[in-house]
């Protein structure tokens, strides 16, 4: 594993990381005071803080620091997160994210802002409470983040590490002759800190930079070789260190292992004391000498005139070495990257062995795509086989036939067990809908709440891959004009704090996201007369209220009274319908005025297979979505009623449902067929209700490979997708809800139909 791909899974846990400290704020600004869910945020940033500092990124460590330590003040119960607390850490974590994917990928951060924030986190820290009329765009001292000052740099060696001062007095030396400060450190590393991939020997350094220290390895608890376990913790530290920085910069350097080691730090005058109180006898521990590592990593010596030095270098190799170090050595880093290549090699380990523990694995997605699209072959391939042998086999009780059978359930689980794989929760694309609702508040100024709902749902990854897009559209529209500024809000008797609803839930085989707000609502006469004045629709247009509300979604409008950073272009809605249909979905408006409005996408599951009702009509093999089905019937000509010149009903269990001629909508035939001569499938669509479709014949139930038509031929309207049959031919995905919505006089083009599917 060379750097690249150590920094990489190092990026991807920040990807959690950020996503567990947005989670948590989220919940903290819904009142949850749940020390865990504190502790949670908390170590959110102390671990991307930690795995930054490893690779050099110096930015990103300054701003985790400040941050890192108004959180802590929060945790220790020093600072209230309230509501103006809980603003400023979230902005906060914004710009942790935009460090983090500047070191990622490259690029800049608005500098003012994320000095500003430094100084209201420091502010915070310090026990100042943010102001209302506070400015991030002053001007700041270039630095980030007020760290502890740095000792005078030492002289270094050829590797780039700083020589340690070590004295070989009795333990517990007094300060110095200037008076500097003097404290005893106890260090004892569990099994676990090793495990997950620190290095007590990199902490120690990190200790030696605060100031002159001495250092003695105990090692009471050390066994023999041969019993010894390469990843065990059998050795502690008593370090003497001269320094002026304070018993917080000591602990600081060990906070990052905290929870994975015994720590106690005392000046030293306290320890002396507790131990001639207690009658302590005087430790003779085996003298320590930090050397310096060379660039494989390996200890060098380990310095004394102990008889038991040679030993104990021997166990330091074997117990440090053997956990730590040889992924080091495989690393073969360059020697002045050999200190961050250390602790990410170390933490590479600790990931690889995670994940050899069953839990899980991180893959290429092209591979699992690859792996799919073979299942997807395997599936059509199965098909023609079973048919091939029904032509060929009348008897239908042959071996050939049970052994097709097994093969076709066997089939059926590797598909769905494929697609398990791709399905993802929706959570990391609500997640950064958070943030696009508090930039956008702040810059309309508005106060607006995300409500977040079904999260958990898991979709295809390439569903979620493009939801993105659609859905910050969304929000921006829901926030600029849905929502009304307070005064207008209070003005109406509503709360000056507006609420917009993401949900997401499975219903039928798909996938439902919807997103509503408490706004205004959409003002149908302004946007009418906004598409007249636009020469989008005649003057004299008759149009319904969905019809009206629909109009936003043509190209080149938009309601906005000027042009802003935010809408007034007229591009964007647009986009999201394009989207929505491109993934195989649709998209329906409900709106009340005075009281918001609601959009739903309805989206499928997969973007790869489909269960499906292979029917016949006008000659023509078609393949209608099996979720769409509610049930199937054959008409009696005592149930079909004429309704006008050229509209049938049928009378299902006392009630009337509109008889729809796919044949005659897609211009199969001229004319439409005799219902009773058919069958009939009741089908439900988005925002159409209930219809009933008319066909010549059902051939049968058949899980089927979705191919994009758009793709490899162009759009068909009325057409979702193509499919190949288990006997070589091509069968056409009807596309159920523009083939109801052409039954109720909307015209069949591009438009108003499902773009491809895939």
């Amino acid at each position: 594993m060379d750097m690249n791909e150590i920094k990489e899974i190092f990026f991807q846990e920040c990807e959690e990381q950020l996503a567990e400290l947005e989670s948590g704020l989220l919940k903290m600004n819904d009142g949850d005071r749940d020390p865990e869910t504190v502790n949670a945020v908390f170590r959110a940033v102390h671990s991307i803080k930690g795995g930054a500092g490893a690779f050099g990124l110096d930015d990103l460590v300054a701003f985790a620091h400040v941050f890192e330590t108004t959180l802590d003040c929060v945790r220790s119960n020093k600072l209230e997160p309230n509501q103006d607390v809980l603003k400023v850490m979230l902005k906060s974590a914004d710009v942790l994210a935009d460090l983090t994917n500047v070191a990622r990928d490259g690029g800049s951060v608005d500098e003012s802002r994320s000095r500003g924030l430094v100084r209201e986190l420091e502010a915070l820290a310090n026990g100042e409470m943010p102001s209302p009329s506070a400015s991030v765009e002053a001007p700041a001292p270039k630095a980030v983040a007020k760290a502890a000052p740095a000792p005078t740099p030492k002289p270094t060696d050829d590797s780039g590490f700083q020589p340690v001062p070590f004295s070989f007095d009795d333990f517990g030396g007094e300060g110095d002759a200037g008076g500097m400060p003097a404290y005893e450190v106890i260090f004892k590393p569990r099994y676990e800190l090793y495990s997950k991939g620190n290095d007590a020997t990199l902490l120690l350094r990190d200790l030696s930079r605060l100031g002159e220290m001495t250092i003695y390895c105990n090692t009471d608890d050390l066994p023999g070789l041969e019993e010894l376990d390469p990843e065990g913790a059998y050795f502690f530290w008593n370090v003497t260190i001269k320094t002026d920085k304070g018993e917080d910069a000591i602990r600081t350097v060990f906070e990052f292992a905290e929870w994975d080691c015994e720590l106690t730090v005392k000046p030293v005058e306290e320890a002396r004391a507790e131990a001639t109180s207690n009658d302590e006898l005087p430790m003779v521990p085996v003298p320590f000498d930090l050397s310096i590592l060379d660039e494989a990593g390996a200890i060098e010596e380990v310095s004394g005139s102990d008889a038991r030095a040679e030993e104990t270098a021997a166990a330091i190799a074997a117990a440090e070495t053997a956990s730590n170090v040889t992924q080091i050595v495989a690393a073969r880093v360059e020697k002045k990257e050999s200190a961050a290549a250390a602790a990410a090699a170390a933490s590479a380990a600790a990931q690889n062995n995670a994940a050899g523990a069953g839990q899980t694995i991180r893959v290429d997605l092209d591979r699992v795509d690859r792996l799919i699209n073979l299942v997807g072959e395997l599936v059509i391939n199965q098909a023609m086989l079973s048919q091939s042998v029904i032509e060929n086999d009348t008897t239908g009780t042959s071996s050939i036939n049970m052994g097709l059978e097994e093969l076709q359930q066997l089939t059926r689980e590797i598909q769905d067990s494929v697609m398990a794989i791709r399905a993802q929760p929706v959570k990391p694309v609500f997640q950064r809908m958070s943030r696009i609702v508090r930039e956008i508040a702040d810059m309309t100024g508005k106060s607006i709440r995300l409500i977040t709902e079904g999260e958990n749902t898991e979709v295809d990854k390439t569903v979620i891959d493009k939801l993105a897009e659609p859905l910050t559209h969304m929000i921006r529209n829901a926030v600029d004009h849905g929502i009304e500024t307070p005064e207008k809000r209070a003005a109406a008797g509503k709360n000056t704090e507006g609420t917009v609803r993401l949900t997401a839930k499975h219903r039928s085989g798909r996938i439902l996201i919807e997103l509503a707000d408490d706004g205004a609502g959409i003002n149908r006469e302004k946007v009418r007369q906004k598409a007249i004045d636009n020469d989008l629709i005649p003057a004299d247009s008759n149009l319904s209220d969905e019809e009206i509300d629909n109009l936003i979604f043509l190209p080149g409008f938009s309601t906005a009274d000027k042009i802003s950073d935010i809408s007034g272009r007229g591009v964007g809605m647009d986009v999201v319908k394009r989207s929505i249909q491109a993934l195989g979905g649709r998209i329906n408006i409900t709106s009340k005025p005075g009281h918001g409005s609601v959009f739903t996408m309805s989206l499928p599951l997969t973007l790869a297979v489909l269960d499906g009702m292979v029917v016949t009509v006008a000659g023509q093999t078609l393949v209608v979505p099996l979720t769409a089905i509610v049930e199937t019937l054959q008409p009696e000509a005592a149930a079909i009623h004429s309704f006008g010149a050229n509209h049938r009903l049928i009378s299902i269990r006392n009630s009337f449902c509109p008889l729809v001629d796919v044949g005659r909508i897609l211009n199969f035939r001229a004319t439409q067929a005799n219902p009773v001569e058919g069958v009939a499938l009741l089908v439900e669509s988005e925002g159409g209700g209930q219809r009933a479709l008319m066909v010549d014949a059902i051939q049968g139930q058949r899980q089927v490979v979705i191919k994009s038509l758009e793709a490899n031929y162009t759009h068909v309207p009325g057409i979702a997708a193509a499919t190949i049959l288990g006997d070589g031919r091509v069968a056409l995905i009807l596309d159920v809800d523009a083939v109801v919505g052409a039954s109720r006089g909307q015209s069949l083009k591009a438009e108003m139909s499902l773009a491809a599917v895939g």
